[in-house]
């Protein structure tokens, strides 16, 4: 327990017992996910930070069942939406309906699927930009607007949205302001030999592995706040800085480089990750290993960069080598 985190209470026990939380829910998604361990853990970081992730891979790796086995781990309400061309906005957000009571009619309005604690908004690249632009708020503010009429979305809130990398025709590419509202761009490879003949031993037999509640939403809103008190020292601030700001400077290969808010957003990303390992305080580990994520999607490589294939990921490693 570090002397620079203050908490008392039930907060006080949860991060008391951090990482025997994190272990247990941990062991518990592996009932159901086979491998996939950094993934999982990039997820659970997003979560921590409040904020929202964005998926890339392949078909058929689990990305819906990995999303659904977390938030039934949290005991949480889980949506999922299926983004299609011809989606409206109001298919996400919900809307007014006529209703008949006591020989009145009266407005009532219908939530929609974005009324869940996590919403998985599936080939989110699919969805015309009207339709992307409705999570704007969302996930921003926490908030929908329909009409006239605020709602406020419950707590925690959190969007995993996924794009499939392979079949670009007839989709919609996100726009760079909204690829920047997501915290984390997170990409899942295919599993080894040995994972995928495990995979395959659980899911041919008759009966498929479930998976129980690990922890519950009282217990995960401490572990947010929990998130934001983990110290971290001035020397690994400045190293965040440097980081991001090394993004704007190389004009050879990056046009357009990270915001500030990719320097908050490393900084909380470490924060979290220091916490599930059960460490009080941010190492240079956590904040080199945390840039990939929190830095890929905010990267616009130039025209040669590209040409000659370099990936963001190299841009990036490239650059922390370069920061002592």
């Amino acid at each position: 327990m570090s002397e620079n985190i203050t908490v008392s209470g039930q907060a006080a026990t949860t991060y008391q017992n951090a990482g025997r939380i994190f272990k247990s829910f941990f062991e518990e998604i592996g009932n159901v996910i086979v491998g996939q361990n950094r993934v999982v853990e990039q997820i659970v970081i997003a979560i921590l930070c409040e904020g929202h992730a964005l998926v890339e891979s392949n078909p058929g790796l689990g990305k819906t069942l990995m999303i659904s086995t977390v938030s039934k781990a949290m005991n949480l309400k889980f949506s999922r939406i299926q983004c299609t061309p011809d989606l409206m906005p109001s298919d996400i957000t919900g809307t007014n309906v006529i209703e008949e009571t006591d020989h009145k009619k009266e407005f009532r309005f219908q939530p929609g699927p974005v009324f869940s604690n996590v919403v998985l908004a599936d080939e989110i690249n699919r969805a015309s930009p009207k339709t992307q632009s409705a999570l704007l708020e969302a996930m921003q503010e926490k908030q929908v607007t329909v009409g006239n009429d605020t709602f406020l979305l419950d707590s925690p809130f959190f969007i995993l949205a996924t794009q499939n990398p392979i079949e670009m025709e007839g989709t919609y590419p996100l726009p760079e302001a909204q690829l920047d509202r997501f915290l984390l761009k997170i990409l899942v490879d295919y599993p080894s030999y040995e994972e995928e003949m495990e995979i395959i031993n659980r899911y041919t037999k008759s009966e498929v592995p479930k998976i129980s509640r690990a922890l519950d939403k009282t217990t995960l809103l401490d572990l947010q706040k929990l998130t934001r008190q983990v110290p971290i020292s001035e020397e690994l601030k400045q190293r965040v800085l440097t980081i991001v700001g090394m993004t704007r400077k190389d004009k050879a290969r990056i046009e357009y480089g990270a915001s500030p808010r990719a320097s908050i957003g490393l900084i909380l990303a470490a924060k979290a990750r220091a916490l599930i390992e059960g460490r009080n305080f941010v190492s240079k580990e956590d904040i080199d290993y945390m840039a990939y994520p929190v830095l890929r999607h905010r990267l616009i490589l130039t025209f040669e960069a590209e040409r000659s294939g370099i990936t963001p990921d190299q841009a990036i490693e490239d650059i922390i080598k370069k920061v002592k």
